[in-house]
């Protein structure tokens, strides 16, 4: 049985954001993710519940991934180095929204300052307009 499993294991992984790759790609998503980020952390300010605000965390941990997941799927499979050349900043940019949607001393994922998750959401729209540029050129 070993030698079975081991002659009919996969000799390559593959893995991408979807089996087909659809060529949709659109910021909205991580937006309004962070959006549902930043209204968590408002609603958590404004209730003292501690069974909600454990809920809270829980939820806004859990829309901080889903920005991180968005953000990186334009990162690696929308824009392509014709565009990085074209806007320098743009891997900059992609690194600081990431972080600041992630779990670090600055980030939205570990920060229930809704001052966070706007920071996240000026930093998305700055991506935002560089991908609406990108989209109207091609």
């Amino acid at each position: 049985m070993r030698l079975l499993s081991r002659i009919l294991r996969p000799r390559l992984e593959a893995t991408a954001h979807c089996d087909l790759p659809c060529g949709v790609y659109d910021p909205a998503q991580a937006r309004i993710e962070a959006e549902s980020v930043k209204a968590i952390q408002e609603k958590y300010q404004s209730n003292e519940d501690p069974e909600f605000r454990t809920r809270a965390v829980l939820i806004k941990e859990q829309r901080s991934d889903l920005v991180k997941h968005h953000l990186w799927v334009l990162w690696t499979d929308y824009f392509k180095p014709p565009h990085f050349e074209k806007y320098p900043e743009l891997h900059e940019l992609f690194n600081k929204a990431t972080k600041k949607a992630g779990g670090g001393p600055d980030g939205a994922k570990s920060s229930m300052d809704p001052a966070t998750g706007q920071e996240l959401l000026d930093l998305i729209a700055q991506i935002d307009k560089i991908f609406w540029e990108t989209k109207s050129a091609a």
